[in-house]
């Protein structure tokens, strides 16, 4: 019997690629980095499944150029590197992996919480520059931040990983504010409309996914409609955020503090205004960078992969109406 042919653009965690390679003629690009839209292109070409990453522009022109594709898989929740529309067009099932990384992002969400109010990325700074010294040893001014406890989090966006926020959230005592582009009643978290929650929130956290109805929905205005001082955190999509206008409310002093592991381009440039902003904790899109969610991710992935090439369903579909 002859194997379908697939392309994978990336190594992954855990055995998942091993079973891949049993079930089907296995091309894997063995770059350090994210393969090269054309070495892509030349890789995919003539597959019947692509696996592949967020980092990889899986666009019309590509789809089209990929005659034997019948699978598409994404060992990612978003897809905004695939054009959904191209893929459903074609007949195409495309895979995502949902439900595995909420748990994770929600732990380091509230990592990043805990180290932007309470400074920790730049006390850590302070003192590998050997600035604490016997002088220094207490300073009852130093470092100053924010607590948690007793302070009310606003969360935008309650899907799965909102809600888990939510949780942790309770457990520090902190009151749960909640806006949704859906109606949701969520134990715990008291739903209020997006005006409300940005002018009674000491902490803001970023949960909604990246549509056009939300880019840029936390630009000047919004950030201006905050509590002065309080805490934000994205660790969504970076075209939710205005990232300049954070720039500018961390120099007023509007903005006290704030997070984010995501970007409006990625990686993030080397000359980005955010690198110098006052306050800022920045990491390189890790949400859900722990062994076992990678692990739990590059398994569904491959479900994903092989239930279509072998004429099943995929068991997390992002375009469901080309099973029918």
């Amino acid at each position: 019997m002859t194997l379908p042919r697939v392309y994978a653009s990336r190594r992954l965690p855990g055995r998942a690629l091993a079973r891949l390679a049993a079930a089907s003629e296995l091309d894997l690009w063995e770059g350090d980095g994210p393969v090269e839209p054309e070495a892509l292109r030349r890789g995919a070409s003539g597959a019947e499944g692509l696996l592949c990453m967020l980092t990889d522009p899986v666009d019309a022109a590509l789809i089209a150029a990929c005659e034997d594709l019948r699978a598409i898989s994404s060992c990612s929740v978003g897809l905004d590197h695939v054009d959904l529309e191209a893929a459903t067009g074609r007949g195409i099932p495309v895979g995502h992996t949902p439900g595995v990384l909420a748990e994770t992002t929600a732990d380091l969400t509230f990592g990043l919480m805990l180290a932007a109010a309470r400074r920790i990325v730049e006390a850590d700074r302070w003192l590998r520059e050997g600035r604490w010294t016997w002088d220094r040893r207490w300073d009852p001014e130093g470092f100053l931040g924010r607590d948690l406890h007793g302070a009310t989090l606003g969360v935008i966006g309650l899907g799965q990983i909102g809600r888990a926020v939510a949780r942790r959230a309770s457990g520090f005592g902190m009151r749960v504010l909640g806006w949704s582009r859906t109606a949701r009643t969520i134990e715990g978290v008291r739903a209020v409309s997006l005006p409300e929650l940005l002018a009674e929130s000491d902490f803001v956290n970023v949960h909604v996914a990246l549509t056009p109805e939300t880019r840029g929905l936390l630009g000047r205005e919004a950030i201006a409609q905050m509590r002065p001082g309080v805490v934000l955190v994205n660790s969504a999509r970076g075209g939710i955020l205005d990232e300049e206008a954070l720039v500018e409310g961390l120099h007023e002093g509007r903005v006290g503090a704030a997070a984010l592991d995501v970007f409006a381009e990625e990686p993030l440039d080397p000359a980005s205004s955010l690198l110098s902003a006052p306050g800022l904790v920045l990491t390189p899109h890790i949400g859900s960078a722990s062994v076992v969610t990678r692990t739990r991710m590059a398994d569904l992935a491959v479900n994903n992969l092989l239930a279509a090439l072998e004429g099943r369903a995929m068991p997390s579909c992002a375009n469901p109406s080309v099973l029918g």
